[in-house]
């Protein structure tokens, strides 16, 4: 299959002419080892057992060969970040190493390698990776803060959107629909339960309380509901739930091999801003995971048929999802502007922004994502609540829809369908 052109490739390609050694992070089957070996003069491949047992007896020989050198699943040999540290302490040519890993190890080594080795994260493929359509709507440009005009038309309705829900971002499953797509989701998800835990020195003694665990994070997918609930959510008239014990080592594990990634918390500085909860909001990797756990198909999401464990949720399944999306989108289209992203919410629940994108000076984009067409006044109320509270810290309001054009309403807030956005 040709390669998928990432956005990341901006990125990393600024980053390898600059820097020695660049560390890319993110879960499995993401795209990591293709987009870096396409960079790579030397692949030092450690998920190859011989290769990597050579390299226990001597770590040293990682290092030879032409550079840039890729070190693939660094992480099943963790003194290698030490190796690369002190190399680059030796000399700091750009452009020497690059590292790749599926896990985040326990410990990185005595040192945590500030200023010697970058990490990167690499998400899941966003709508324009996936299509190849230009987004018309730059979230790089609002975030300069110049508010520019909306335009541009989308083919993508609400159906089409539900298929990129099920289709997942997994670049190698692109290519796959119906039974094929489903077998290597549910072999992905296998694989976490019966490989990768016990890769991570996690002995999983009730795999199926694992699974209805992750079934009943899937389901709070765009909520930021307790991890309590969740664990409670979790038996599915099957059983106990999971101990607190046990459910704790999921959660960790699950973080650790990126398939679980929560929206932080917006916590401004601003003292009219203090009464805010500081709960992630719950998201997966990639809502084709959370979608396959639930046992959706496009079917049940259109007919908003109840899949999964019951949770407390505004709006429908294909309604969270549909975020799911659109925060991966957002979080792969603010990477390359040099933004985090992350949600607001106070104590009580009267006010909530899904998505905050925050540039380095600390002023925001307000996103809120409606499963909708069109846009009304309610729709844009937290919106407006927000330009109130923060002014000038605020750069611009966008509402993301299922919508056909992109536009700004008479108040200035933009109104953008999700295949119409792009870094």
């Amino acid at each position: 299959m040709a390669y998928l052109k990432r956005i990341l490739d901006n990125e990393l390609g600024e980053l390898q002419a600059s820097l020695s050694a660049i560390a890319l992070e993110g879960p499995k089957a993401v795209g990591k080892t293709e987009t870096a070996s396409r960079r790579a003069g030397t692949v030092q491949a450690l998920d190859d057992p011989a290769r990597l047992d050579l390299a226990k007896a001597d770590p040293s020989r990682l290092l030879r060969g032409d550079p840039p050198i890729l070190i693939d699943e660094w992480q099943r040999l963790p003194e290698v970040w030490d190796l690369i540290r002190r190399a680059v302490d030796s000399e700091s040519t750009p452009g020497r190493y690059l590292l790749t890993g599926s896990a985040s190890p326990e410990e990185t080594g005595t040192h945590s390698g500030a200023g010697r080795i970058a990490s990167i994260r690499m998400r899941p493929m966003s709508l324009i990776e996936r299509t190849g359509i230009d987004g018309s709507v730059s979230l790089g440009r609002i975030l300069e803060g110049d508010r520019p005009s909306l335009s541009g038309d989308s083919a993508m309705g609400l159906e089409d959107y539900a298929d990129e829900i099920l289709g997942s971002g997994f670049p190698a499953m692109r290519s796959l629909t119906g039974r094929a797509l489903r077998t290597q989701l549910d072999g992905y998800l296998s694989r976490i339960v019966d490989k990768d835990f016990p890769e991570l020195g996690h002995r999983v003694r009730n795999p199926s309380g694992l699974r209805r665990w992750m079934t009943a994070y899937a389901a709070a997918s765009s909520t930021a509901m307790s991890f309590e609930k969740i664990r409670d959510a979790a038996t599915g008239g099957e059983g106990e739930k999971p101990s607190n014990s046990a459910a704790r080592p999921y959660r960790d594990a699950l973080e650790r091999l990126w398939i679980l990634d929560p929206v932080p918390a917006w916590q401004p500085t601003l003292r009219h801003l203090s009464k805010l909860t500081a709960a992630p909001k719950h998201q997966l990797a990639d809502p084709a995971l959370a979608a396959r756990l639930l046992g959706a198909d496009v079917s049940s999401l259109l007919d908003g048929k109840p899949l999964g464990p019951p949770v407390p949720r505004d709006g429908s399944l294909l309604g969270a999802l549909f975020e799911s999306l659109v925060t991966l989108c957002v979080r792969v289209y603010a990477q390359d502007a040099e933004a985090t992203v992350g949600h607001l919410r106070t104590f009580s629940g009267e006010h909530e922004v899904d998505l905050i994108v925050r540039r380095g000076d600390g002023r925001v984009v307000a996103i809120e994502v409606k499963l909708a067409p069109t846009v009304g006044d309610d729709d844009v109320r937290q919106l407006r609540w927000l330009a109130g509270r923060i002014g000038d810290e605020l750069l611009d309001s966008l509402v993301i829809t299922t919508g056909a054009a992109a536009y700004r309403r008479p108040d200035g807030i933009g109104v953008v369908p999700a295949a119409l956005l792009g870094p």
